[in-house]
């Protein structure tokens, strides 16, 4: 994850082309005449040893006689050549390199290594960056850059699309110049060799001119790259993507062509949602969910009402907005009444709203206004077909008039070819999102509203755990080492529950008997009460499907009966599967609990995943289930369950109680908290998971286990809460605290320590006295990326024996990890403990031991308290800066200045 240097690959003020020629059709020769007829105003420098000029221009026999260090080159030359020419840029100076070549990993070098290796090998030292090989090269309009070999220019525009098919770039120009879509950028990134989709991210998140980004990803490199940057750049600004491969078969159709693992689509699905992104299907629904995000008002909400001049065309929207599971705004009584006074007496009464076909815009307007201010609304669709007794074009101006007043979000619908074109052209120029078909304008909304339910996953407060669970990671990882001494790779049932319950899952009452006449010696040891019976072989996965399980049963004979005609009925199913024994296991009577599923597995993408929903042994057939990453806190894992059939169940029915919900979350979280602590586990199944009223019950576990290549938290696509970091700390009036990284369930907290601030705190904070903070900043300082930022607060018990917030020190690091900013602030009755000075301290070792060069803050000039601190620890004092403020800068990569204290 780095924006090293790409500055020269997208603002470059020289451009070399390697393999430049005059050949009709060669790469070299469009990339060269692409350059030429952009209007580039730097130098554009060929290099060819065999031509004096290349498209009129004089070329150059080596990068060596380039008469000035290009800042970008365009290599389009085999693949032999590549390394070599690489070396020789990097040794000029150059920066920055788009490889055009293919065949890259293919092709071997004298050394055995690939060219593709090569290639990276000779960057390296000189931090030159790569994109491709094997991409069609990249376009920025703003810049009169293109620098590639597609077959026509991009518009300018301000929307970002990158992509991993060459191909589909120069489909996606030819789609888009008609229709008049310019671009900020447009880049092939190719094999991802060194600039991938994580490092884009980044660049093109904090770029004013890009104002939305488009991705097609056929597969990732860097999950935790590609997460972290798409996090980052979703908070800023509408990311979409298109992922190539949702069936089985363009999945391995994907992985060829990319030379990656294209990982399981509904882990995709889930990766998209968690980062904020939003997913769609093809080109027409990528750019027209560009149009409905860019141009349509915040909602508040998901209900939709339909106005239209045409029952037909309404119903057809209404159709479409219930099959995408859509929510139809339910008229008020107070609306229908203020609509009589407006509309004719034949109109339809109920939503969608049919004001009849020859209704002049005078009408559309008058009941518009009532709909903007109706509070049962939260967006409003208008449809129109064309009449001969009304002008389509002076319906769309009386809106546009009505629009520019209004908050509420407003889509329109106008139906039809020639007679509507003048009004759909109206439309977009007043920056209100148009569509051609109802189903068009209805899944625009839907883009909507899945967009704006994945911002507030982003952004979500959650709620605290129902119970504080801390686990006994060692009894757990002795069972786990255990298991791998004794060369087995699957737990047994008994031993997959005692991880379960290390980690606080309620389990039921297990035993392992070796032989049938064991299993009815322990069914008498459990005492009164029947017992069920499971086979115990390594070779048996699903014990239902060979008999393997038989409930009820009471009394040792009955028990011992049972195990026997169990192991003799195996024997003769499948003769070759080894039996260790039975487990025996007290019936769990829990009438009309649900039976669930909460399983995780580990994706070749992104690691392990978390897999929730319908259980029972149909759980295959039902195929009820949905995936989430962990880490999981309180708002995801309901989330995860909101997003299966069951959930419905769940909630309760027919006198039928709601299912405890916290208590599944729960499971949910300490299932996630297992996958951190324990990277050998790369399966885990719990099936059926009983759930009611009265909480959950895991009846059946199984656990499958490898060899760990890894510590738990680095497997994960998502750098999980680091409680390492926690430390102890007492205040020199002897008081206890707690230092360690802030989470989201410190937002309500955060707001209490805010206000607890004095004035002068918030002006030497934040430079000036500021109000309540709303949400969504109070959501980004406290709900942050451990991969990129970091923030200790202090916190201890108040008077009523509560968590408190007492002070809080941050850091914003830069994706290349060489210079972080720090802010801290302690509150006033507090300075003086020492808290202030540990806070700095801890946050300069973590920053240290992470690697970062440069530690950098701002301090008020009157802040004498703080100047004085930063002063004992080594900070040097730079450049005075607007508003009375003083830069400070501490080195990280070398030992600071002894302590002045």
């Amino acid at each position: 994850m780095s924006v090293r240097n790409l500055s020269f690959l997208f603002k470059p003020a020289s451009v070399a082309v390697i393999g430049a020629n005059d050949r009709d059709k060669a790469v070299g020769s469009v990339v060269i005449r692409n350059l030429l007829r952009g209007g580039f105003l730097g130098p554009i420098m060929p290099v060819n040893p065999k031509r004096v000029a290349v498209a009129g221009v004089l070329a150059y026999p080596t990068v060596a006689s380039l008469p000035i260090v290009p800042d970008l080159a365009i290599v389009c030359t085999p693949p032999d050549t590549v390394p070599g020419l690489i070396a020789d840029l990097g040794q000029r100076g150059t920066k920055a390199a788009a490889v055009l070549t293919a065949g890259m990993t293919a092709h071997k070098m004298a050394d055995g290594q690939s060219a593709q290796e090569a290639m990276l090998a000779a960057a390296k030292p000189h931090q030159l960056r790569i994109l491709g090989p094997n991409c069609l090269g990249l376009l920025v309009p703003g810049a009169n850059l293109n620098a590639s070999f597609s077959h026509k220019p991009a518009l300018p525009g301000r929307i970002a699309f990158v992509s991993q098919s060459g191909a589909l770039c120069t489909a996606v120009l030819d789609w888009a110049r008609p229709k008049g879509i310019g671009f900020s950028h447009f880049i092939s990134l190719g094999d991802c060799a060194d600039v991938d989709f994580g490092d884009v991210l980044d660049y093109l998140g904090s770029d004013p001119e890009t104002r939305a980004i488009l991705l097609y990803i056929e597969s990732i490199h860097a999950r935790r790259n590609f997460m972290s940057a798409a996090r980052a750049a979703a908070r800023n600004k509408p990311v979409l993507v298109i992922k190539a491969g949702r069936a089985a078969e363009g999945a391995r159709a994907a992985a060829s062509h990319t030379g990656a693992l294209a990982g399981s689509d509904a882990v995709y699905d889930a990766a998209i949602q968690r980062a904020g992104m939003l997913r769609v299907n093809d080109i027409d629904e990528l750019f027209a969910a560009v149009e409905t995000l860019a141009r349509a008002k915040p909602m508040k909400g998901e209900r939709l009402a339909i106005l239209t001049n045409g029952g037909g065309i309404g119903v057809m929207a209404v159709d479409s907005l219930i099959t995408q599971g859509g929510s139809l705004a339910e008229l008020a009584p107070e609306t229908v009444a203020k609509l009589d006074a407006v509309l004719p007496s034949t109109w339809s009464r109920a939503n969608p709203i049919d004001i009849i076909g020859d209704a002049p815009g005078e009408r559309y307007v008058a009941a518009l206004e009532i709909l903007f201010a109706a509070p049962e609304i939260d967006a409003v669709l208008c449809m129109h077909a064309p009449t001969a007794i009304s002008s389509s074009t002076e319906v769309a101006q009386s809106l546009i008039a009505l629009a520019a007043k209004n908050h509420t979000s407003l889509m329109t619908c106008w139906v039809g070819g020639e007679a509507v074109e003048e009004a759909r052209t109206l439309f977009h120029a007043a920056g209100i999102p148009t569509y051609e078909t109802p189903n068009g304008a209805v899944s625009a909304f839907r883009h909507l509203i899945r967009y704006r339910q994945n911002q507030v996953m982003l952004m979500q407060t959650p709620p605290s755990a129902p119970t504080e669970f801390t686990p006994a990671v060692a009894t757990a990882r002795l069972v786990v080492e255990s298991v791998l001494a004794a060369d087995r790779t699957t737990m047994t049932e008994p031993e997959a529950k005692a991880v379960l319950a290390a980690y606080g899952v309620p389990t039921v009452e297990t035993h392992i008997a070796r032989t049938p006449e064991d299993a009815g010696r322990q069914a008498q040891a459990m005492g009164p009460g029947k017992v069920a019976i499971k086979i115990l072989s390594p070779d048996i996965s699903h014990k239902s499907d060979v008999g393997g399980v038989v409930l009820d049963l009471e009394g040792p004979t009955e028990v011992e009966h049972a195990a026997r005609a169990m192991r003799d009925r195996l024997v003769e199913i499948n003769p070759t599967a080894r039996v260790n024994g039975f487990t025996v296991q007290r019936m769990a009577r829990r009438p009309g609990a649900h039976e669930l599923i909460i399983g995780a597995a580990t994706d070749p993408i992104f690691g392990p995943v978390i897999l929730f929903g319908q259980g029972g042994t149909a759980v295959e057939v039902i195929g009820d289930r949905a995936m989430a990453l962990p880490p999981l806190n309180m708002s995801l894992a309901r989330d995860l369950i909101g997003r299966t059939r069951v959930a419905k169940l769940l909630k309760g029915y027919r006198g039928r109680p709601a299912a405890n919900f916290d208590a599944i979350c729960l499971v949910l979280m300490q299932v996630a908290q297992i996958l951190i602590d324990i990277p050998e586990i790369v399966e885990l199944d719990i099936n059926p998971l009983f759930a009611d009223a009265a909480g959950v019950l895991a009846l059946d576990a199984r656990i499958a286990l490898a060899p760990a290549g890894r510590p738990g938290a680095e497997r994960l696509a998502i750098r999980p809460y680091p409680k390492e970091l926690e430390e102890s700390f007492a205040l020199t009036d002897g008081r206890p605290v707690l230092i360690r990284p802030i989470r989201p369930e410190d937002e309500p907290n955060h707001y209490v320590f805010l206000s607890k601030l004095t004035p002068e705190d918030i002006r030497f904070r934040f430079f000036g006295l500021v109000g309540q903070l709303p949400h969504t900043e109070m959501a980004r300082l406290t709900q942050i990326d451990y991969d990129r930022e970091m923030a200790f607060l202090a916190t201890a018990l108040d008077d009523h024996n509560r968590p408190e917030t007492l002070g809080v020190v941050r850091t914003a690091t830069d994706p290349d990890n060489d210079e972080t900013e720090f802010a801290i602030v302690v509150r006033s009755d507090l300075k003086g403990q020492g808290l202030g000075t540990r806070l700095l301290e801890k946050m300069i070792q973590y920053c240290k031991a992470r690697g970062t060069c440069t530690m950098v803050g701002q301090v008020l000039r009157d802040n004498r308290r703080m100047l004085n601190l930063v002063d004992s620890l080594g900070f040097v004092k730079g450049a005075s800066l607007e508003g009375g403020a003083v830069e400070v800068r501490l080195s990280l990569c070398e030992p600071p200045s002894p302590s002045k204290a």
